[in-house]
């Protein structure tokens, strides 16, 4: 298992989706997930330190879950199925280990709120080496990766129509 700190949000120039990209620690790994426009928000919030005045869903949920007197341990990337990525979202109970199935992108924008590893199984990370979809790091260098960053810098919540 390798663990994985989000290097940023990108935008895929075809398809126009977002991309979360993730990297090891020793920066020898390059790992994109392609998410959502609502879940790369969410982890954009947190990566440029982005606080609302209300909690936002990821932020509830991690409330729940802490009160429900679970602590958040890790979101672990545990497969790969016709392109589609599986992860968990690893707690501890009073009754030991739970794992939740989660997306990987509702998983990741919860571990950066919690301060908690995201770690991808080496069994994902070689089927994606298998493919040779591991260089990505053209799309990082373009002009898109800024834009979720400068999005938020111009948001305002007390600009919008509805309080959160």
């Amino acid at each position: 298992m390798v663990e994985m700190t989000v290097f940023g949000l990108a935008l895929d120039e075809e398809s126009q989706m977002p991309l979360l990209i993730l990297k090891d620690l020793e920066e020898k790994v390059v790992f994109p997930i392609w998410i959502g426009t609502m879940e790369a928000m969410a982890v954009s919030m947190v990566i440029n330190n982005v606080r609302m005045p209300r909690p936002m869903t990821h932020d509830l949920f991690l409330n729940t879950i802490h009160e429900l007197g679970a602590v958040p341990v890790a979101v672990e990337i545990v497969d790969i199925r016709e392109g589609t990525f599986f992860a968990e979202l690893v707690l501890k109970t009073e009754s030991g280990e739970k794992r939740i199935d989660a997306r990987p992108s509702d998983s990741v924008a919860l571990a950066l709120r919690a301060d908690v590893p995201i770690r991808v199984h080496d069994a994902v990370l070689e089927q994606i080496q298998s493919r040779g979809e591991t260089d990505y790091q053209a799309v990082v260098e373009g002009e898109e990766a800024r834009k979720w960053a400068e999005v938020l810098a111009d948001y305002d919540p007390d600009d919008a129509k509805y309080k959160m």
